[in-house]
């Protein structure tokens, strides 16, 4: 069976299958799991991708992709410089929203919550598992500055490259992990004619998890 025929395969299953209460478990960190291994065995590309939704001084929302990297109870992290115009968005207003778009399965995933910086030591951890050639990268990219070409660019990364030609590439002060702490979960199954099955996780007065259809 060839990647296509699998991932449509797939698509029609839980289409048919849909989204039942009776299905669901308690815990919305269980669900996302199970959903998430599902799009990684289906070999989407990059299905760790999300979209991060800031809202800035004026009240104007953002969007851009962003990758998953980790998740637990803790939340979900992901990681960027900290001068980027979304790290200003989150020091300002650290309410945001992800969604996973799987559309190929027919599937999406939205999540609420509030980011926080993780420590420097996490963020050092991970850092040292990139690729060196993304570390120089990340010294190298004013990231969400104005720069007047790419060849700019291309003359700091070589910078970057001399500087730190020997040894280890130290993490940068400027950069570093944000984890989402989740306010609700929404799960979304596409069925047909867009009679979707959606359910919402919330906290409820005693800090359990409440479950809720919503119409589609």
């Amino acid at each position: 069976m060839n990647q296509l025929n699998k991932t449509e395969d797939l698509r029609i299953q839980f289409m048919n299958e849909g989204l039942l209460r009776s299905a669901l478990d308690a815990d919305p960190y269980v669900v996302f799991e199970q959903w998430f291994s599902q799009a990684i065995s289906s070999d989407l590309p990059e299905p760790n991708a999300m979209c991060l939704a800031t809202i800035d001084s004026e009240g104007q929302p953002w969007q851009r992709m962003v990758l998953l990297k980790t998740f637990d109870q803790d939340g979900f992290v992901f990681f960027t410089n900290y001068h980027s115009r979304k790290a200003q968005h989150i020091q300002d207003n650290n309410k945001v929203s992800i969604l996973f778009p799987w559309q190929a399965l027919a599937r999406q995933i939205k999540i609420t919550g509030t980011a926080n910086k993780i420590s420097s030591t996490e963020s050092f951890k991970y850092f040292m598992t990139r690729p060196r050639g993304s570390q120089i990268g990340a010294w190298a990219s004013p990231q969400s500055k104005v720069i007047t070409s790419r060849a700019l660019l291309e003359n700091k990364v070589f910078e970057m490259k001399q500087k730190f030609k020997k040894g280890e590439i130290p993490l940068p002060s400027f950069w570093g992990g944000y984890r989402v702490q989740v306010t609700t979960f929404e799960f979304w199954q596409a069925r047909e004619n867009r009679l979707h099955d959606r359910f919402i996780y919330r906290r409820n007065e005693t800090n359990n998890w409440l479950i809720e259809r919503l119409a589609p």
